[in-house]
């Protein structure tokens, strides 16, 4: 039985190794992807295929990085919250114990506006599942931990106290700003972009600090 030449040809190829991942950090281009998704549709309106769409992959590339959704966001939500870290530390440059405290409550309420999708994933049900991303937890740490920091040289007797009211009155605030509550009052809010240094001034002087 005589064997085609292209058959010949076929068996003396040798085989063709995969080629390469095409894509330079696709880590990093799901998460940039992510965040556009985010800022578009809000956390209840993102998928991992929509975030691959984005990010110009194949549907099935997210899983070389993550495991699932919730991998993926909790991963956008760390970034976020190093972010919140960050900002909060330029602020706690400020001056006194007291005008850090103040320009720290500012800078979280400005920083809650500016991404409000943002903001909401890093408080939403992922922080009930924040011991399973360890990343994610220890960089909400180091942003309490600048709240609990000037808290403590403003105070330092009730140091604790002082950040949960401060970081409550600030994350409260920022909610409320954001659903536009704020911009719905009977009574009109004056100059609503001072309000966290103003209310964050009441809470101190309701302290006596």
């Amino acid at each position: 039985m005589k064997t085609s030449v292209s058959a010949k040809s076929a068996a003396k190829k040798p085989a063709r190794p995969a080629a390469p991942y095409h894509h330079g950090n696709l880590r990093e281009a799901l998460l940039a992807a992510a965040d556009t998704v985010l800022t578009e549709r809000g956390a209840h309106g993102i998928t991992l295929r929509e975030v691959a769409k984005a990010a110009g992959v194949s549907h099935a590339a997210p899983y070389h990085h993550f495991s699932s959704l919730e991998d993926l966001l909790a991963a956008v939500a760390e970034r976020e919250f190093m972010a919140l870290a960050a900002v909060l530390e330029r602020a706690a440059a400020a001056g006194t114990a007291r005008e850090k405290f103040l320009a720290i409550a500012d800078a979280y309420v400005r920083f809650a506006r500016s991404r409000p999708a943002q903001y909401r994933l890093m408080f939403g049900p992922l922080m009930a599942h924040k011991h399973d991303y360890p990343g994610m937890r220890a960089a909400g740490e180091r942003a309490f931990g600048v709240v609990l920091a000037a808290a403590n040289a403003h105070d330092p007797k009730n140091g604790p106290e002082l950040a949960l009211c401060g970081w409550s009155l600030a994350h409260g605030l920022s909610n409320l700003m954001i659903d536009g509550a704020i911009d719905n009052l009977s009574t009109r809010v004056q100059s609503p972009d001072r309000l966290p240094r103003r209310l964050t001034s009441w809470l101190l002087a309701a302290k006596g600090i």
